[in-house]
């Protein structure tokens, strides 16, 4: 028999105080994937990332992470197999880029064992991978939007964690750093064979990475799989309510979601009318 994946969700209700963002929601996330949750605003994305990540406790259902209910797990064990990225990160005032990524590794800490080589190795090996060694002696508030969410990496990929989840990580980003995050977590996806998940807004982002897509509605899941196969004129307009042409990026041949334009929705004779208002 096929081995479960390691990490899976199991009849989740997720709720914030009286409301119910999600229920009976089920979900496996393919080992060494690259997997990537799209969905409209409040449809419950990060909701369920932090759930995967043990940081909200489902109200049924349960998640389990190598077989083991993940909230059975003591916190730091679950450290060691799954680094989270969240959304709004904040670094402590002054803290330098190499002070910051070293972070990541209280996890394996111990009473007796403090900081040592297999540390430094570790914290070396994630600033390299990020290509933030430059910026080690830099306090983080000085970084550009881009360079700061390459050190937020790097400190999750100093845990070392087998399993990474990153809740949009190209929020308030412009296009070009949005292009060398997602690069480089599609490299340390295909060098390091890390499970890596993320939320992303951008449909056209989501298909070009993703090696698997899990589309969400209202908490539940529509849709999932190889986006080739998920990303259709359809899904787009029933799960975000927008008309579009779906065709072949030109680049990498993954599905290129095309919104209609203004006069093709309104129909043909939307531009004549809009002519006899203007005059």
């Amino acid at each position: 028999m096929t081995p479960p994946n390691r990490l899976r969700a199991e009849a989740l209700t997720l709720a914030y105080d009286e409301r119910t963002i999600a229920r009976d929601l089920g979900l496996e996330i393919p080992d060494g994937s690259f997997t990537v949750v799209i969905g409209p605003n409040a449809c419950g994305k990060s909701t369920l990332l932090r759930a995967l990540a043990r940081m909200v406790k489902p109200t049924a259902g349960h998640v389990y992470l190598d077989g083991e209910q993940i909230h059975s797990l003591p916190s730091k064990e679950v450290a060691r197999r799954l680094g989270l990225l969240p959304q709004t990160a904040t670094a402590p005032d002054g803290i330098t880029v190499a002070d910051l990524v070293a972070r990541g590794r209280f996890p394996h800490q111990k009473l007796l064992r403090q900081w040592s080589a297999e540390d430094e190795r570790a914290v070396d090996a994630a600033m390299a991978a990020t290509q933030v060694s430059e910026l080690a002696d830099r306090t983080v508030d000085e970084l550009s939007g881009g360079q700061r969410q390459r050190v937020w990496i790097a400190m999750a990929l100093a845990q070392e964690t087998p399993i990474l989840l990153l809740d949009e990580p190209t929020t308030y980003l412009d296009i070009a750093h949005q292009i060398e995050v997602l690069d480089l977590c599609a490299q340390l996806h295909e060098e390091q064979d890390r499970t890596m998940v993320a939320v992303l807004h951008d449909l056209n982002h989501a298909t070009r990475y993703a090696t698997h897509l899990v589309a969400l509605k209202a908490g539940t899941v529509v849709a999932q799989g190889d986006p080739s196969e998920v990303v259709t004129a359809e899904l787009v307009e029933e799960v975000f309510g927008l008309p579009c042409v779906v065709v072949p990026d030109p680049e990498t041949g993954t599905p290129l979601v095309v919104p209609r334009a203004r006069r093709s929705r309104l129909g043909a004779d939307a531009g004549p009318a809009a002519a006899h208002r203007r005059a």
